[in-house]
């Protein structure tokens, strides 16, 4: 079995510059893709930042410049530093993985339970 708990939201001024957190736990033998997407109040849920094992990287566009995704794979750990941040970025931060389990070796997507961003002054 494998979990994804993601863990740093909260309530944040406009400006701040929080930073998320997703480790991954179980029977893993490698993490390929991690990333994170969001979904706001009647909303579509949205890609935010997406890097591979070798540390390649995918922005959307409304967050490049501002966001920072980063990954510890020795910790199984995807990181989202959020800078500048500003009330259209209030949602509900997922954390991806692609993850190959030791039990049967298959490679399948995981999802975490989502951590809350709200963003006011």
């Amino acid at each position: 079995q494998v979990q994804l708990v993601e863990s740093g939201g909260g309530l944040v001024q406009p400006g701040g510059s929080p930073r998320l957190s997703c480790a991954a736990s179980g029977s893993i033998f490698t993490i390929a893709g991690m990333g994170w997407y969001r979904q706001a109040p009647g909303k579509q849920r949205e890609l935010v930042a997406t890097i591979t094992s070798g540390g390649k990287t995918v922005y959307s566009d409304s967050v490049k410049g501002r966001f920072t995704v980063s990954r510890d794979n020795a910790k199984n750990t995807v990181y989202l530093q959020m800078n500048s941040l500003k009330p259209g970025d209030t949602a509900v931060y997922y954390c991806n993985a692609a993850i190959q389990s030791r039990i049967g070796m298959r490679v399948q997507d995981y999802w975490g339970q989502g951590t809350q961003v709200t963003v006011s002054s």
